[in-house]
């Protein structure tokens, strides 16, 4: 019940922020002249309880920047980072509401948000807002699968973001996976959403395998599902910033604490290649940091799918 009375909580908080009917949300950067990715994750919004803190706190580890919109009645500051909109941060305090609902929600692309709300409706899923108008940038709708993990639909106006020829940079956002006990119908759920191709992975090792399946989509790699790596922990989807490599994410991890933040997984070898660290900012929302070269990477995307 107080997962549900959180959920709820959230949904609104996206909707109060942005979608009063006289208000319009800015398109994002680099639609693709109409065309849709379904299936790629394509934005970010993080809720905070602590929006001063949390400014700097990204801003000295990745150096980003938070820019308010023009329509000061909006609850709302656009991310970003190398110039680059990355996505959204919402001030918790001026919400009415008294929980905290601090925490980071990935954005997935779909070309007919009615027709997935209903989709995800049959399946066991829970529409928490349904499809709703955010001006120029189209239609959210925030939503949880069942197994509870909460994400939300995104149908753009204008197209959703091209993908790019050159590298996630350092310090932006390049993977998500759900982590989950459901595997196999989390796969089954999330298949219907997207033109995913499903891609078991080997992972770990013969004594200690970890059941890991790559989402593939417009011959991209969008996200993966993968065996819950804590037990008790309920389902969630987890969003990863990049990284250069080991020594970058110790001077990272050095001064999570002193800005602010917390260690909520210190940094330990990943069996897909790379370090992985998991850290909260002042609010407690958490995010991933990920070890990966360039050459590594390269090779990751450019991997044609079976």
């Amino acid at each position: 019940m107080q997962k549900l009375c959180l959920a709820l909580l959230l949904a609104a908080a996206v909707l109060t922020a942005c979608s009063t009917s006289s208000i319009n949300m800015p398109a994002l950067d680099g639609a693709a002249d109409g065309n849709r990715l379904p299936g790629k994750f394509i934005w970010h919004e993080l809720i905070t309880d602590t929006p001063e803190k949390t400014k700097r706190f990204y801003n000295e580890l990745f150096g980003w920047e938070f820019e308010s919109l023009a329509d000061k009645r909006i609850n709302y500051s656009l991310i970003r980072h190398n110039g680059e909109a990355i996505g959204g941060m919402i001030d918790q305090n001026q919400l009415p509401n008294q929980a905290d609902i601090s925490q980071w929600v990935a954005l997935l692309a779909v070309a007919d948000i009615d027709n997935a709300t209903e989709q995800l409706a049959n399946s066991g899923g829970t529409v928490f807002t349904p499809p709703t108008s955010l001006g120029s940038r189209g239609q959210i709708a925030v939503v949880a699968d069942p197994q509870g993990a909460l994400f939300a639909f995104l149908q753009t106006n204008e197209g959703d973001p091209a993908d790019k020829q050159e590298l996630p940079s350092y310090g932006n956002f390049f993977w998500h996976e759900l982590w989950t006990q459901e595997i196999d119908s989390a796969v089954n759920f999330y298949s219907q959403f997207a033109p995913y191709q499903m891609e078991p992975v080997l992972m770990g090792t013969e004594e200690d395998p970890i059941d890991y399946v790559v989402m593939n989509a417009q011959e991209q790699k969008r996200g993966a599902i993968r065996e819950n790596p804590f037990e008790g922990l309920p389902s969630i989807w987890v969003n990863y910033l990049r990284l250069a490599d080991h020594a970058e994410l110790e001077s990272i991890l050095a001064r999570v604490e002193t800005l602010g933040g917390e260690i909520l997984v210190p940094a330990v070898v990943r069996p897909g290649g790379g370090t992985v660290a998991v850290i909260a900012g002042p609010s407690g929302a958490g995010i991933a940091l990920q070890t990966w070269p360039d050459e590594a990477l390269a090779a990751q995307l450019t991997e044609k799918n079976p």
